[in-house]
């Protein structure tokens, strides 16, 4: 090996943005550092094409500097790709703040972090995730216009939790329809994997239609309160892909479904709230293809909460809000339908559709 190509692999292993794996000519990257409040955080911004990057901001205790940003690339990628097959005029942004949302969240921190999010001058815009609340929106408003999600009260849409996990819940129900001859869950064995909000609505609108639900959480507390209001069964052990179930709706963190666990999964149906589901997009898709399990694209059925909270930007009512919400129905219904003409996995089917309507507005703009 010449000292050339030692040299640039060495260059390569210590490029932390352009050198990771889940970077795919992201527009920008800015890591957000205050010595007062302790803030560290990174905002990705992917795509804006079709608009201004719109994303949540998640906190979440990573490992490590690494985790965090393989994180928010892969999240704000998701996000343009949401956005262009839901038809909205947004790109693709998310933001992560390292830290421990129980112990090291504070009023300080979330107007620090609005500050950074205001220095970007509307490019990017952020709203609820993993690790924050309705009320952290409202405090970043104090600094910022350029947030989404912020109460009902203040002029906001709300937490867009319950209409994201309606989009779930309309995504199952076609996926079913797909696989089973019949979008009724009535009967069908439902693995819902991460009890937070969207979860737990998830829970309340399958039981409600008859579902025998089962859940999964690392919150015990949380698994024993849901499983008492809703008369679901827990399921605590960790190995819960080998499940004999016939939906599993993985509504936690993503890359649920890895080299790890695909060759143990039983459900015929995989339709869930988490982004990212697949940790390799092309090559588990094509398992799930090869192994006839019909899997609903996460960043289309999940799309209700930033349809929601895209409201707050141009001014849906909530019967708008609801009616294209219940159109991923529809959608989910087409991308089953054009994955089998074109022989290719739903995944890409979904991913063809956005990217399309990106390089249309790029044509149009060039």
């Amino acid at each position: 090996m010449t000292a050339d190509i030692i040299e640039a692999k060495k260059l390569k292993d210590l490029s932390p943005v352009f050198g990771n794996l889940s970077f795919n000519d992201h527009e920008q990257i800015v890591f957000c550092n205050d010595k007062k409040t302790g803030l560290k955080a990174i905002i990705g911004i992917h795509n804006t094409t079709l608009g201004p990057a719109l994303g949540g901001t998640r906190m979440w205790n990573y490992k490590n500097e690494a985790e965090a940003l393989q994180d928010v690339l892969r999240l704000s990628r998701g996000m343009t790709y949401k956005s262009a097959i839901t038809g909205l005029n947004l790109g693709g942004g998310k933001a992560v703040i390292i830290g421990d949302a129980k112990t090291q969240k504070n009023d300080a921190l979330m107007r620090r972090f609005g500050q950074f999010v205001d220095s970007l001058s509307g490019k990017y815009i952020t709203a609820e995730d993993v690790g924050m609340e309705t009320r952290d929106m409202d405090i970043i408003r104090e600094v910022t216009p350029h947030v989404t999600g912020i109460s009902e009260s203040k002029g906001g849409a709300g937490n867009p939790s319950p209409i994201t996990a309606y989009g779930v819940y309309m995504g199952m129900k076609a996926a079913a329809k797909y696989k089973f001859g019949t979008e009724n869950l009535e009967d069908k064995t439902i693995l819902v994997q991460g009890i937070g909000h969207v979860g737990e609505t998830l829970v309340d609108l399958a039981t409600k239609e008859g579902a025998k639900v089962i859940i999964n959480d690392i919150n015990a507390e949380q698994l024993e309160r849901v499983s008492k209001k809703y008369g679901v069964t827990i399921y605590s052990d960790l190995d819960i892909y080998g499940l004999d179930v016939d939906i599993y709706a993985p509504c936690a963190l993503g890359a649920t479904i890895n080299d790890n666990t695909i060759d143990r999964l039983k459900a015929k149906v995989i339709a869930g709230a988490a982004n990212n589901q697949l940790q390799d997009e092309i090559k588990h898709g094509r398992i799930l293809r090869e192994k006839g399990i019909a899997y609903a694209p996460d960043f289309l059925i999940n799309a209700g909460g930033i349809i929601n909270v895209y409201a707050e930007l141009v001014g849906y009512d909530k019967s708008e809000i609801k009616s294209k919400t219940e159109n991923i129905y529809n959608t989910t219904l087409e991308i089953f339908k054009l994955a089998d003409k074109e022989e290719i996995t739903t995944y890409q089917a979904a991913f063809n559709i956005a990217q399309a309507r990106i390089d249309a507005k790029n044509k149009e703009l060039s």
